[in-house]
């Protein structure tokens, strides 16, 4: 296997991008926060005392798609067509779905994953007063379109 971000002396790289075409290319990232039944159903109900938790992780997520590439080193800085966060209720969680798409010439799985993760470390922040032991689990890529690789889907 050849790691794309590294030298042949072993130093981390940006990959050059340059000569490659320009895609449409869609990532979609999840991950879920466990929390007790009393934070979810503040959550669920609106009464979290800082206010609409679930606006403010979406927002959140959205703009950490926006700003991944000053937060993660080698990432190439993208003009994103779209970022989305989607929350779902569980029986003892809140489970987030970020999609990030770009027309471009790298992929966009870490911008899915940077949204997924900071929407759910917004939710920890938000209700951290009613349960400290919120535990955030499972963040992953669940499938990816375009690019050389093409389409991926998490099995």
């Amino acid at each position: 296997m050849i790691l794309t971000h590294l030298a042949a002396d072993g130093s981390a790289h940006m990959v050059d991008v340059g000569g490659k075409v320009a895609t449409r290319r869609v990532a979609t990232a999840t991950g879920r926060i466990t929390m007790s039944a009393e934070a979810l159903a503040a959550i669920r109900d609106g009464l979290v005392k800082k206010g609409d938790v679930l606006a403010v992780a979406r927002v959140a997520g959205i703009m950490a798609a926006k700003r991944t590439s000053d937060l993660i080193p080698l990432c190439h800085p993208l003009p994103l067509t779209k970022a989305s966060i989607d929350f779902a209720f569980e029986e003892d969680a809140i489970r987030v779905h970020a999609i990030a798409a770009t027309d471009g010439k790298t992929g966009v799985e870490m911008e899915a994953l940077t949204a997924a993760s900071t929407a759910l470390l917004t939710i920890y922040d938000m209700a951290k007063a009613i349960d400290k032991v919120m535990v955030i689990e499972g963040i992953c890529v669940l499938e990816k379109q375009g690019g050389k690789s093409g389409d991926w889907v998490r099995e």
